[in-house]
């Protein structure tokens, strides 16, 4: 059987980006829905009805919500593939460290 993925999201969204980017990297196919964010469908309703944001990643009818979230999940489903991090504590720490930053200087544009 083969997965069925697809990316409920939005084209200019940083966090939709950071899925797209993880599944580009690991070679996964899957079948991007672009949301209209002000009239949520009512799939994106259903698959994330805490928060109601993009983006969401559907696994084979399974929802996985929260950029971060996905892109780990998208890591160690597709393990067999090159890894997203480092082999080493030390590199993954310092790649975890610039994400963050990046993470809270968008999060901060986003803001203004």
């Amino acid at each position: 059987m083969a997965d069925e993925v697809v990316v409920l999201d939005f084209w200019s969204s940083p966090f939709g980006m950071r899925v797209r980017i993880a599944l580009a990297e690991k070679g996964v196919e899957y079948e991007s829905r672009e949301e209209n964010l002000a009239n949520k469908s009512d799939l994106l309703l259903q698959m994330n009805p805490v928060h109601k944001q993009i983006p969401v990643l559907i696994h084979n009818g399974k929802p996985v919500c929260e950029s971060l979230i996905i892109v780990q999940y998208i890591d160690e489903v597709w393990k067999h593939k090159s890894p997203l991090l480092p082999s080493d504590a030390y590199q993954r720490a310092q790649a975890r460290f610039w994400a963050d930053y990046i993470d809270k200087k968008v999060s901060h544009f986003l803001q203004i």
